[in-house]
């Protein structure tokens, strides 16, 4: 008799092994990884894993407890170079693939990330934050102690302020330093600074001669007010500086070809604002001609899925082939991933699609093999060999808890919106699901808007239908997936079709459902998504109870406090602060509060810089100063990626409320 299976818990979240960034060894036969887990004081940690590719299981290769991460093969494969946080914040280490311990590469004050080697293995480059006057060549990396008591004396200075971009969600307030290239010559020990302008710079890649460092940055006079990222060629013999981009885009994922003689990348020139798809260039290096090869294609190129299960980075493109006559990428389209190639005159073609998750690759271009990364509804992640058109399966990862727990598999929709286009969205059925019993229904909104969620394992939707409801989740017009018109269609009319097409997705549910209870109907999402369920509860009461997280309530103020809010106001809605208030207000949940006769959970972060907790604030006090039905939940030190990548504990206690209000009114 089969195992009856449990019903996901809160818990299991801390249990999910999240694998990432495949690396394909030059000796074409093994590969590393990531893996991400909660250790047991409920913080994160990540170690790194080798396994040969024709058989054998995984083997540990690091076990501090500590973040490891970003492993890169020296070019012989003799050695690993990674980063890890084992001495207190993130520096480089080297360690022999033969076996031995770690060594310490890098005592930078502040840490240094991103290792790359050059093709003849003589140099890494790598990403440092620096002051003005850092001397690279004697760094010292504090004790714990010492960075406790400069951060204490950093709390009782004040923080002058003199840029209009001076904080993110990422960082925090913006200080002094910046984000600088650094090289390490391997056979001298001696480390020399490449770049020194006043601008964080992006590591993109080196030349196969290793004459040219690629970096993205934007060097612009006005860089504070432009949101332009351009690519440069850095010389390392005469130490010129050659800008390949016109100052009217944004630009990465830059790699140079086998050759060298060409570089490709991702971009676009911001004519849609946010909502501009990606295209795929490639520039020749001596003239400096740019191509694009995406002009044939409607789709978002670059992994854009949405998910509370992924962790770490993952090559996404464009990847040269060897014989340097094609291109690798990952690509969106309809709610899943996939590993797609390009020739140089545009042609373009899906080498491996399904209805799931590829979230980063690995090429081989010895025998055209490649390592993916894919993640399904009903599995985290697992990584596969593709290889003739085959898929092999190579690891096993989370097998343990998908042993012991029963996940949804998601059934696909698409939905006619009133405006007649096709909607599409997924429904999860309940845990032990009967046909003769009525449901609670959860819509889940996703955030951006520009974004999309799909075929990936995502745990969150998973534990709402394992506490017993009908899950919806859709790609309202404004989410990625769909093609540029649709993806561009709710700017500028916010609450609009994006709000009817979700209501028709609810429509369509309750039609063709008949196991859901029509009287007991909730929303919830975060971001834009709480947007969306703040405008939702102040435009209609069908919902018998929200949850709104990390939301925009108030526009007027957005403008001010948000990190993005001086360009995301215009770029969404058309209008900044001093340009037509009255549209932002018209556009604002909170003139609506009113209207409110749901009840309404509140989620912010203390430290959300995004959507700042004042807009959460600002919503609880208008509602409860109506006397209507709202409570106001505030997490400590959680920023915008509280659902992501927060403290698991808070993650755990978030999610423990989200269910508790549900249980409550629904």
């Amino acid at each position: 008799m089969p195992k009856v299976k449990r019903a996901l818990a809160v818990e299991d979240l801390t249990k999910i092994a999240m694998y990432s960034d495949p690396q394909i060894a030059p000796n074409e036969d093994t590969y590393a990884f990531v893996s991400a887990t909660v250790n047991d004081d409920n913080e994160y940690q990540s170690q790194l894993f080798l396994q040969k590719i024709n058989g054998g299981e995984p083997k540990q290769w690091t076990f501090a407890n500590a973040k490891n991460s970003h492993p890169r093969f020296s070019p012989d494969g003799k050695k690993l170079v990674f980063q890890s946080t084992r001495s207190g914040l993130s520096q480089l280490w080297v360690v022999p693939t033969n076996g031995g311990e770690a060594q310490q590469l890098t005592f930078f004050k502040n840490g240094a990330v991103n290792p790359e080697w050059s093709k003849d293995g003589k140099y890494i480059v790598f990403t440092a934050s620096l002051k003005e006057d850092d001397d690279v060549g004697n760094q010292h990396e504090q004790t714990k102690e010492e960075r406790q008591k400069e951060k204490e004396q950093q709390a009782k200075e004040p923080i002058v302020i003199d840029r209009l971009k001076h904080k993110s969600d990422a960082h925090g307030f913006h200080d002094d330093k910046r984000a600088q290239l650094v090289l390490y010559d391997v056979e001298k020990a001696t480390f020399t600074q490449l770049t020194v302008n006043d601008t964080d710079h992006g590591f993109e890649g080196i030349s196969p001669d290793g004459n040219l460092i690629l970096f993205s940055a934007n060097l612009d006079d006005d860089a504070d007010y432009a949101l332009t990222n351009d690519l440069f060629m850095l010389n390392l013999a005469t130490k010129d500086v050659i800008k390949l981009t016109d100052g009217n885009g944004s630009y990465g994922n830059a790699r140079f070809s086998p050759s060298g003689d060409k570089i490709a990348c991702f971009g676009h020139e911001c004519a849609y604002s946010g909502a501009t798809l990606n295209e795929l260039y490639v520039f020749d290096v001596a003239t400096k001609e740019r191509t694009c090869l995406s002009s044939k294609v409607d789709m978002q190129l670059g992994d854009v899925m949405v998910g509370d299960s992924r962790m770490g980075y993952s090559t996404e493109g464009p990847v040269w082939s060897l014989a340097e006559d094609k291109l690798f990428f990952i690509g969106s389209d309809h709610g899943t991933t996939g590993l797609y190639q390009a020739d140089l005159k545009g042609n373009m073609e899906v080498l491996y699609k399904d209805n799931n998750h590829v979230f980063g690759f690995s090429y081989n271009g010895v025998d055209n093999t490649f390592i993916l990364g894919i993640s399904t509804p009903t599995n985290p992640c697992n990584f596969y060999q593709w290889k003739n058109t085959e898929l092999t399966r190579l690891t096993n990862a989370n097998a343990e808890l998908l042993e012991e727990v029963s996940l949804s598999e998601p059934e696909t929709l698409t939905i006619t919106a009133e405006d007649g286009s096709e909607i599409e969205g997924w429904l999860l059925h309940p845990y032990d699901f009967k046909e003769n019993k009525k449901y609670p229904f959860v819509l889940e909104i996703h955030g951006g808007p520009h974004a999309m969620y799909g075929q990936t394992f995502f745990h969150e939707l998973q534990l709402l239908a394992a506490k017993g409801y009908v899950v919806l989740y859709t790609n309202p017009r404004g989410s990625h997936g769909y093609g540029q018109e649709f993806v561009n269609a709710c700017r500028k009319n916010y609450g609009n079709g994006d709000y009817t097409d979700l209501m028709s997705a609810v429509d369509y549910a309750l039609e063709n459902y008949d196991f859901i209870d029509n009287d007991r109907l909730g929303v919830t999402g975060g971001s834009y998504g709480g947007f969306m369920t703040n405008w939702i509860v102040g435009h209609t009461n069908r919902f018998k109870a929200a949850v709104t997280q990390r939301s925009i309530c108030n526009w007027l103020s957005f403008y001010g406090v948000s990190d993005i809010g001086y360009f995301f106001t215009e770029w969404e809605l058309g209008k900044n602060l001093l340009d037509d208030p009255a549209k932002l207000w018209d556009f604002s949940p909170l003139k609506y509060a009113e209207n409110v006769e749901t009840p309404l959970l509140i989620v912010h972060g203390e430290q959300d810089l995004r959507c700042p907790i004042e807009q959460g604030e600002q919503l609880f006090i208008t509602l409860k100063h109506l006397k209507k039905e709202v409570a106001f939940v505030r997490f400590p030190g959680a920023n915008h990626e509280l659902s992501r990548s927060g403290n698991p504990e808070m993650r755990i206690a978030r999610l423990n409320h989200i269910c508790g209000w549900f249980e409550k009114y629904l």
